[in-house]
């Protein structure tokens, strides 16, 4: 009897180690990896929602920077290459805020002023977008009395912020040069520099030849001198259609000269600027300068 009793119980004890035992033991070695495998992929990749984690996310610790080397700043002006650059610091070509500067490693702000060869230069890429100018858009950055800007046409153009060089008034149409080229625009808008700007003009009458002679001779206006660099009447059009090309950037000068000598302007239209015309350039649509375009504005 205990011998069949130990023999039941050995059996009994042999069957289940085998079945039930070998079972849980698998279990509990299972869980074990995949425990670990969970702590281990826990500290790999941290849980992106935790507020601790998101704090320290690269992304949200990324600034702008506020300084950059004087030679990465020339360079991306477009001048030269940073050796370049570098080579040009050594030997005094480039000043900031006025001092010269051979220090290499020099950092300067963005805002800094940033002269070479004593012209300023931006880190900036410099662009240059021409303009075929509709009515009723005014050339301004802005508008306080939310009226339509030029800025509201050449918004897509580019990502750098450009501005308008000169500026046509609300009712005359046509080529509008905009870049953040600020000594290309100091250029083209400064009367010495005799920047040919060629205007269609229609009037409410006919000009009297009389008037169209004095006008192409020296006359004064609000005190002032103004010199007309040619004026004729347009071929093969009615004798109110008037060719006018002048230099002076006053305000309104094209509308005043005619009203001077009683005459209205009822449509005015830029037909070239500094050589550049509207070929190819419907009204209302712009175009990034031609390499050869830009060789020639930097010329003047």
């Amino acid at each position: 009897m205990a011998i069949r009793k130990n023999s039941s119980r050995g059996r009994h004890a042999s069957s289940s180690s085998r079945t039930p035992e070998k079972s849980n033991s698998n279990r509990k070695q299972d869980s074990k990896p995949t425990y670990k495998k969970k702590s281990s992929f826990s500290k790999t990749k941290p849980n992106p929602y935790r507020k601790d984690i998101r704090k320290d996310s690269p992304k949200q610790r990324i600034e702008e920077p506020t300084e950059i080397r004087l030679n990465k700043f020339i360079s991306n002006s477009g001048i030269c290459s940073r050796r370049e650059a570098d080579t040009y610091i050594r030997s005094g070509s480039a000043t900031v805020n006025g001092k010269v500067i051979t220090e290499m490693g020099y950092k300067v702000k963005l805002d800094d002023e940033v002269r070479f060869d004593g012209s300023l230069i931006s880190p900036e890429a410099k662009k240059y977008v021409l303009l075929n100018k509709p009515k009723n858009f005014i050339t301004t950055m802005d508008d306080e009395r939310g009226r339509k800007t030029v800025m509201d046409l050449v918004g897509g153009a580019t990502k750098e912020r450009i501005y308008p060089v000169g500026r046509l008034d609300r009712n005359t149409t046509g080529l509008l040069l905009f870049t953040n080229d600020g000594e290309m625009a100091k250029k083209l808008t400064h009367p010495k520099h005799n920047v040919r700007k060629l205007y269609h003009t229609s009037l409410d009458k006919k000009l009297a030849m009389k008037d169209l002679q004095k006008i192409s001779e020296n006359f004064v206006l609000d005190g002032k001198m103004v010199f007309v660099d040619a004026i004729s009447y347009i071929e093969n059009q009615s004798k109110t259609e008037i060719g006018i090309e002048i230099h002076s950037g006053r305000n309104r000068i094209v509308r005043k000269i005619f009203e001077h000598f009683g005459y209205t302007v009822v449509k005015l239209d830029r037909v070239i600027f500094s050589g550049l015309t509207k070929k190819n350039l419907s009204r209302g649509h712009w175009r990034h300068l031609t390499q050869q375009e830009i060789n020639n504005l930097k010329m003047l």
